[in-house]
């Protein structure tokens, strides 16, 4: 009786459908499966509430097309072997390539399909152990490009504080479709009567609910933020205060922004000259409780990090950083690094993109994926004949994706662990089970509310490991063990609390989490920020010294910069369902009747020029491909003419065959995978 409670009894842990990590209550039938899963009522973070995407994991755990068995590719075929003789030869022909070619002939890729914290400086501990510089991740194309801009402002990536501002502004973001937890912070502000200000050229979820919904053209975020600044700065509604006494580079920013006049934005963005004044006047009424939040939309372009740095700077400008009601710079748990960075710094080897973004890996040790691809075909700057990638499918997800397939088969050993044959494992050597949220323990913490929980282990799948296991079996079977010496995941998450004030059997046993630190405000009063000045960086020497713009210069994006006749339209991609992930959960049966397939959106009167109806299959066509998909006519309002969005992920129109890995920021390398050059064709 007292075995069977245990498998029945319902289990409170941490979702990871998104990165929300909302708390939830997971449920058990009689024979210990996995059957519902609901709201944790009294968890600080999400307050009882998740979304429909957390019921989708009991699919994802039961799916009847799980990998459970490791396999292993023989000619064209599969064999399912066992986990130890996997592992076995995985490793010595991850020792016989690095012996022929050096260690940093290997590479370590990581997605996000499983987890995200530990997973990923896990992976980063193991490539450091073994000896190579090649860490290669999805966040070259995911949000990096937004920590790396306001990191440069800032040191940190500030967040918002929606429930007691008094002006919201979200540049590119749908938060109802990726964030519900800051979605009802918005809805705390607004019910405390603050204006909503929604940047995107589409009318998305939370655009419906804005005061102003600013459409501006894809890629020209940087300039409608300048125009911003010019307004705030050109009628001193700026905090002199705090741009006098607690930032530098003030006078540049001063001086580069006086181009950017109501009329001049105007000409760049398409935004009308008097919602420029009206909404730097709302912020100037606000300020300093303004508090902005710049999503995904913002970042894939060829000046994203300069773009970001704009929309950054304007709340210094408004006295609103680390302010209440406008952004919360928080203060971090302070746990112990998994990364190896201090003690195995690898700097005497090269990196195989070829160092071409040192801010890359200044901030994120990492290398550019789509440059170390180039790697693996060209030989240049060496070889890299070797990857092991948990949980990612960069043949739908990164840029050139028939580019991407062709790298990833030239490997002389690719392995890849996941949870379903995705059609990144099917180019393979072998291929293991990973295990979902639902197997493994993590710490998650919340820094808008500086708190720390910890998921609890629901199931185990007899060979199917865990992301710390895997690790550590593999660096015992390549002799660094001593790197990974914890005997499994509670007992490294008991390691990552030493030296904080969060004991872990106290943090194991509570629910609702545990609070590591009070949050204070204006904390740059008495302590310097973790920039090279200390203080807020309007202009940033350290990217001067790289030969890079001190001020964050406005480009125009590339399709208008080198405007091509056949190519017409502006293409974006990426933007998110609420029953979605990036490209995950498409599998999801309880998903499908909502989300059934592949579809492009477009304006009505381009749609009219084209002769074309809706639902029709069309064909788009960029200088990197083409692909055939239907049509989505949506109201006028709903996208600016010119315009076209399609999401990606799906393999019936892999949008990614269309997308650029030639046109890239210069700073950090993110990929153009918005705004991008096409031109669409009926199918006759």
């Amino acid at each position: 009786m007292t075995e069977m409670l245990k498998k029945t009894a319902p289990v409170n842990t941490f979702c990871r459908m998104c990165d929300n990590h909302c708390a939830i209550t997971v449920y058990r039938d009689g024979s210990g499966r996995i059957s519902s899963i609901d709201a944790y009522p009294d968890h600080p973070w999400n307050h009882g509430r998740v979304c429909a995407k957390a019921g989708g994991a009991v699919d994802i755990v039961n799916h009847p097309d799980r990998l459970l068995r490791p396999l292993k590719r023989t000619g064209s075929s599969w064999q399912e072997i066992d986990l130890k003789q996997a592992l076995d030869e995985i490793a010595e022909r991850v020792s016989r390539l690095q012996d022929t070619f050096g260690p940093e002939s290997m590479s370590v890729w990581k997605g996000e399909a499983t987890s995200f914290n530990q997973q990923e400086d896990l992976a980063k501990r193991f490539c450091r152990a073994l000896g190579t510089p090649n860490f290669l991740s999805v966040d070259s194309l995911c949000f990096c490009t937004r920590e790396i801009g306001y990191s440069l402002v800032y040191g940190s990536w500030p967040k918002p504080d929606f429930s007691n501002a008094e002006c919201m502004i979200l540049w590119g973001a749908n938060p109802p479709a990726a964030h519900p937890p800051m979605t009802r912070t918005i809805m705390e502000g607004r019910e405390r009567g603050a204006k909503l200000i929604v940047i995107d050229p589409r009318l998305s979820t939370i655009a419906r609910q804005a005061d102003i919904h600013v459409q501006p053209k894809p890629g020209t975020d940087g300039a409608l933020a300048w125009g911003l600044a010019h307004q705030l700065i050109a009628n001193n509604w700026y905090n002199k205060d705090f741009v006098e006494n607690y930032t530098v580079g003030f006078e540049k920013v001063a001086a580069y922004a006086g181009d950017f006049t109501p009329d001049a934005v105007e000409a760049q963005t398409g935004v009308p000259a008097d919602t420029v004044r009206t909404i730097a006047a709302l912020m100037h009424k606000a300020s300093p409780r303004v508090s902005q939040y710049a999503g995904n939309g913002v970042e894939h372009y060829e000046n994203g990090v300069n773009n970001v740095r704009a929309i950054a700077s304007l709340d210094a400008i408004c006295g609103a950083f680390d302010m209440k009601g406008g952004s919360i710079n928080a203060d971090g748990l302070g746990q112990q690094s998994l990364k190896l960075y201090d003690e195995i710094p690898l700097t005497q080897l090269r990196r195989a993109d070829g160092e071409k973004f040192p801010v890359l890996h200044d901030f994120r040790q990492e290398c550019n994926t789509m440059t170390a691809l180039n790697a693996i075909l060209t030989g240049d700057p060496y070889s890299l004949r070797g990857m092991i990638m948990t949980a990612g499918n960069p043949t739908m997800t990164n840029p050139n994706s028939e580019k991407v397939k062709e790298a990833l088969s030239a490997l002389d050993l690719f392995v890849v662990r996941d949870l379903f044959m995705t059609e990144t494992a099917q180019l393979a050597d072998y291929v293991l089970p990973a295990a979902t949220f639902l197997e493994r323990t993590e710490l998650y913490t919340y820094a808008p509310i500086q708190t720390v929980s910890m998921s609890t282990r629901v199931q185990s799948i007899p060979g199917v490991q865990d992301e710390y296991q895997f690790w550590h079996d593999m660096a015992h079977r390549l002799d660094f063990g001593e790197h990974f010496p914890w005997a499994d995941e509670a007992d490294l998450n008991a390691w990552l609390l030493k030296g904080t004030d969060v004991d872990f059997h106290d943090l194991q046993n509570s629910a609702k989490g545990i609070q590591y630190k009070a949050i204070q405000r204006q904390k740059w009063r008495h302590r310097p920020l973790s920039t090279p000045s200390g203080k807020v960086e309007f202009a940033s020497a350290y990217l001067a010294g790289l030969g890079y713009d001190e001020v964050a210069r406005y480009k125009p994006p590339y399709y208008a910069s080198n405007p091509k006749p056949e190519y017409p339209f502006s293409l974006i991609t990426g933007a998110r369902n609420h029953l979605g992930y990036h490209s995950s959960y498409r599998g999801v049966k309880r998903f499908q009747p909502e989300v059934s397939g592949p579809q492009m959106e477009m304006h009505p009167d381009d749609a009219d020029g084209l002769g074309v109806v809706d639902g029709e299959t069309v064909k788009v066509s960029s200088a990197i491909g083409s692909i055939d998909i239907p049509v989505k006519i949506v109201a006028r309002q709903e996208i600016i003419r010119s315009v076209l969005q399609a999401t990606h992920g799906w393999k019936e129109a892999n949008i990614n065959k269309l997308t650029h890995d030639d046109i890239l920021d210069p700073i950090d390398g993110f990929p153009v995978q918005k705004g991008i050059a096409v031109k669409v064709e009926r199918i006759r």
